[in-house]
């Protein structure tokens, strides 16, 4: 895979995405959402990929906000159009059936906390800050931030951190609930393909019907529990799920294919 601003690397089976414009501490551009939306396509397309993790170049940044030069002399409607994109790329990463680990080694600020809290598990180095501090420049999140920051933390926290711009640190992060676990900068991927490993022995249909499942929670336009018990329904169609329970039957390790 090719990419302008992406490097990717398979290993294992994890498909490791990391941004890569340290010399502006990974901002999100145009272009970053341009390719972060195709590796997205590949991502869905390729059975070979059963997860991914997502990060940023060099030691100071997971993704320090958007480029504010693509600002300057927006319209509204260019504006809206803008956010209305970003959300869009943000929502086929949370909606990815394979799961997706946000790395933070560093700034994730701005559109860089709202790509974090776009993936399913947040794991952040011991120096990792988190804000969305858009106000300060006489804005607003736009890429799903008051959405998913409330989510995560609460209508309270997510007021305060948004209106004022403030920023947290790891452990804040991680006692708010916005992150899942805070480690060394040096064990960060250690510690994603640790997850990653115990996910990759389930089968990849009840992950994925897990991951609609629990993303229900938050669509207005669907029953939660309907959604749920129909995913449920549909695991029982599948050869997984006759492996699963013979294998529980027999007292042996199940042997998942993803059918």
């Amino acid at each position: 895979m090719s990419f302008q601003t992406l490097f990717t690397k398979m290993e294992d089976h994890t498909l490791i995405v990391t941004i890569n414009r340290p010399d502006v501490l990974n901002a999100l551009n145009k272009q970053v959402i341009h390719d972060l939306d195709a590796v997205m396509d590949r991502v869905y397309k390729f059975p070979e990929i059963k997860s991914v993790v997502i990060t940023g170049a060099g030691l100071k940044s997971f993704v320090a906000g958007a480029d504010i030069k693509e600002f300057e002399s927006l319209s509204k409607e260019e504006a809206t159009a803008l956010a209305k994109r970003g959300q869009a790329v943000f929502a086929k990463i949370e909606q990815s059936p394979k799961p997706i680990i946000a790395c933070v080694n560093g700034f994730a600020l701005g559109g860089g906390c709202e790509l974090a809290m776009s993936c399913h598990f947040v794991i952040a180095s011991e120096s990792a800050i988190f804000g969305q501090p858009e106000v300060n420049l006489g804005i607003m999140v736009g890429y799903g931030g008051s959405q998913r920051l409330t989510q995560r933390v609460g209508k309270g926290r997510a007021m305060e951190l948004i209106i004022t711009g403030k920023t947290i640190n790891a452990t804040q992060a991680m006692n708010y609930g916005l992150v899942n676990y805070v480690v060394p900068q040096t064990e960060l991927l250690d510690k994603a393909f640790s997850i990653l490993k115990v996910v990759h022995e389930k089968s990849p249909i009840a992950v994925g019907n897990s991951i609609k499942a629990i993303n229900a929670v938050w669509d207005e336009t669907v029953n939660g529990y309907d959604v749920e018990a129909n995913l449920f329904g549909e695991c029982f169609n599948s050869e997984d799920a006759k492996e699963g329970i013979a294998a529980f039957n027999e007292k042996r390790k199940p042997h998942f294919k993803g059918h």
